[in-house]
């Protein structure tokens, strides 16, 4: 007597053999997957293919892909995922993501010219950028070094000033007529006996991140202090934002201290009225994000993964129509990044240690799947360097397996590359039973076939190589019959 079961799609291993000989690397398939091994028919319509494995190719070979929204240039990137980011792909290190020195009022960026066009929009200043510097101390250096102070002058015979630096104060620019420079001196010290008074107004200053007092005469101040409003030394000397109030914390929301921190997630914005600041027009708006949709809160700046798959257990790490999900914190707004679709990315998150306390990052990745059933053995299935795949020992009469970590999705509904893909887990074990001599039957061969253990094994072979097997959808949904027969004597 004999007992067969069968699970998954079944197919003839003649079948698979030859496509897997025909078959061709498909930069899209006419299914709207990426970089797939399938047959040439299964190419959609002006779609670069290859008779050859995806990563021997120059499309979905990892490349450098820039002109971004946010102007990073990103490395390791295929190209046909940055295509579909709207962003420019090169096999070679483009010469627009060359490093060079972006000057921000008196701060300095190290950055792509791209990038920083991107900081001195969001700063509102003219884009200056020095390619000569080429390294980051240089580029820090370059504005640090530069004295900064009062130049007094006489204009329509009164003596007043304009905070500004040396050789600007020496070369007569904005209207000072080559005045006498005091350095490290705010206009409003007593002994420059100039026109330029205190006052309780605030302003934002191009290039930087804090409030700041200003004095009767426009120029900006130390950084807005309410309890040193009226304080001579304060509204004399230069003050860092180190000698300032608060330096170790953002201040975000503070009504009296406007030492903002752009990393610690506050900045300076004109104030609303739920805001009130004590004195002036401007406040440290905070820019991160508290209670997100997963509960927590973070900084400004972080990104993490989310995974709203409800069909996920411990077996079945994707259910049918799951997705990836990237999530950003942006000037105190949750934003959401999809991944590619039929999880054709995959998130990925790390958290790294700052002075500031833990710092999370996430990314959406190339989920590098093609190839894990081609891998015959451990060693090759799980190079990281090569692809993203998990080896699944078989069990009796199971053979040995290379799957996708995270399993692809498919639009089973049709098409034959699906079919060739579950078809790959589809297997037959037949049981062999002997009757005795007074009745009843006694299993002598395969005997493993009929355990749950092993009908278990088959399926999850199936569900990781993509939507195949028994199943259930993201909204933990059945949607499947058992996936396997039983056939009798």
């Amino acid at each position: 007597m004999k007992w067969l079961f069968v699970l998954c799609l079944s197919i003839f291993l003649v079948s698979l053999v030859s496509a897997a000989e025909q078959s061709v690397c498909c930069e899209k398939t006419t299914s709207g997957l990426y970089c797939q091994q399938v047959q040439p028919a299964q190419c959609a319509s002006g779609s670069k293919q290859a008779p050859t494995s995806c990563e021997s190719t120059s499309f979905c070979k990892p490349g450098v892909c820039y002109g971004t929204p946010e102007g990073n240039c990103m490395e390791n990137t295929p190209q046909v995922a940055c295509n579909a980011k709207n962003a420019s792909w090169s096999a070679t290190f483009p010469a627009q993501c060359t490093l060079g020195c972006c000057v921000l009022g008196d701060q300095a960026a190290f950055v792509s010219l791209p990038r920083c066009k991107k900081l001195s929009s969001y700063f509102g200043i003219p884009v200056s950028y020095n390619r000569g510097i080429t390294n980051e101390v240089q580029c820090i250096l370059s504005v640090q070094n530069q004295d900064k102070g009062a130049c007094v002058y006489e204009q329509e015979f009164e003596k007043t000033c304009r905070f500004t630096t040396r050789a600007l104060c020496a070369s007569g620019a904005n209207n000072t007529g080559q005045g006498t420079f005091y350095k490290d001196k705010l206009c409003t010290a007593p002994e420059l006996a100039t026109t330029c008074a205190k006052t309780q107004k605030t302003t934002c200053v191009d290039g930087k991140e804090e409030v700041y007092f200003v004095d009767s005469c426009g120029n900006a101040a130390n950084i807005y202090d309410a309890s040193k409003a009226n304080n001579v030394e304060y509204w004399s000397n230069i003050k860092t934002p180190e000698q300032s109030c608060n330096p170790t914390g953002a201040n975000a929301g503070s009504r009296t201290c406007g030492n903002c921190d752009y990393l610690g997630g506050s900045i300076c914005r004109k104030a609303s009225k739920a805001d009130n600041p004590a004195m002036g027009e401007y406040i440290c708006k905070n820019l991160n994000c508290g209670m997100t949709s997963n509960g927590k809160s973070y900084k400004h700046g972080e990104s993490w993964c989310v995974n709203t798959d409800a069909g996920k257990t411990a077996v079945s790490k994707n259910s049918v129509g799951s997705r990836f999900y990237k999530h950003i914190c942006i000037n105190g707004e949750e934003k959401v990044e999809a991944c590619a679709d039929y999880r054709q990315e995959e998130c990925i998150s790390d958290v790294i240690k700052t002075s500031s306390g833990d710092f999370s990052q996430a990314a959406c990745r190339v989920n590098r799947w093609q190839d894990c059933t081609t891998q015959t053995d451990k060693e090759s299935c799980e190079n990281r360097d090569r692809r993203d795949c998990a080896w699944k020992p078989g069990t009796g009469a199971n053979t040995d397996a290379c799957v996708p970590l995270n399993a692809p999705g498919l639009q089973f509904w049709q098409g034959e590359q699906t079919k060739e893909i579950c078809g790959k887990a589809s297997a037959t074990c037949t049981a062999v039973f002997e009757k005795g001599v007074f009745g009843g039957e006694e299993c002598k061969q395969n005997c493993e076939c009929l355990t749950g253990q092993w009908l278990q094994r088959r399926n999850e072979l199936c569900n990781a190589l993509g939507d195949c097997g028994p199943n259930v959808n993201w909204f933990n949904q059945k949607g499947y019959t058992d996936g396997y027969k039983v056939v009798g004597p």
